[in-house]
């Protein structure tokens, strides 16, 4: 096939929103998922850190920062203007891979870190999202009416949060948040991104990525 390679695994956030980038621009590739129990050695050869996603680029050169995989989808193709932001979006996003992540780990692996107060942890992640709902002010969007960069970035770690006990992040939520994620949960958007695929094994037909 002769498209970019796109090893990825469903449930991770950091390959969620890379999918996400990619299925926006409409740029084909290659999605090979990952089992992360079971690693092959062409994923191995590829990603530099042996995490998901990494992107083989049709020059071979790899990709393996999510992040740096959306930037290369929307500079080839960016129909929805997901990087017409403020310079702000960048700064949430690195609020987003940076402490609300590691307050969101600490919060759903809590038994990983004994020597941690996840109910502290879990009070740091929260404040990002106090952060957000109170930026978002009735937006659809964090910048506004439509999506921007930082919201396919930032969202799939909001769903990850909220998840730990949804019911508990409705109740301390604002209804802003609450409304972003929960128009994203529903959306065509996330269930294009989110279908099935079997782990990939050497000899395996390609799957193309949009479909």
């Amino acid at each position: 096939m002769p498209f970019p390679i796109l090893y990825s695994f469903r449930r991770c956030p950091y390959a969620i929103r890379a999918r996400l980038a990619i299925a926006s621009a409409g740029v084909r590739v290659a999605l090979r998922e990952v089992v992360l129990r079971s690693k092959p050695e062409a994923f191995l050869a590829a990603s530099p850190s042996a995490t998901v996603p990494c992107l083989v680029k049709d020059d071979g050169e790899s990709i393996d920062e999510s992040l740096d995989i959306m930037l290369w989808a929307l500079e080839r193709n960016d129909p929805e203007s997901l990087l017409e932001m403020p310079n702000a979006g960048m700064t949430l996003i690195a609020q987003c891979d940076g402490p609300f992540k590691s307050a969101l780990d600490h919060t759903k692996y809590a038994s990983r870190h004994p020597d941690l107060d996840a109910e502290a942890e879990r009070a740091q992640a929260m404040a990002f999202i106090v952060a957000l709902d109170a930026r978002l002010d009735g937006s659809l969007w964090i910048f506004g009416e439509t999506p921007s960069l930082a919201d396919l970035a930032i969202l799939p770690f909001i769903r990850q949060f909220a998840m730990i006990d949804k019911t508990r992040f409705d109740a301390e939520a604002g209804a802003d948040v609450r409304r972003w994620l929960d128009g994203f949960l529903v959306s065509e958007r996330l269930a294009a991104v989110m279908a099935k695929h079997p782990q990939w094994a050497p000899g395996d037909a390609e799957i193309a990525f949009p479909g």
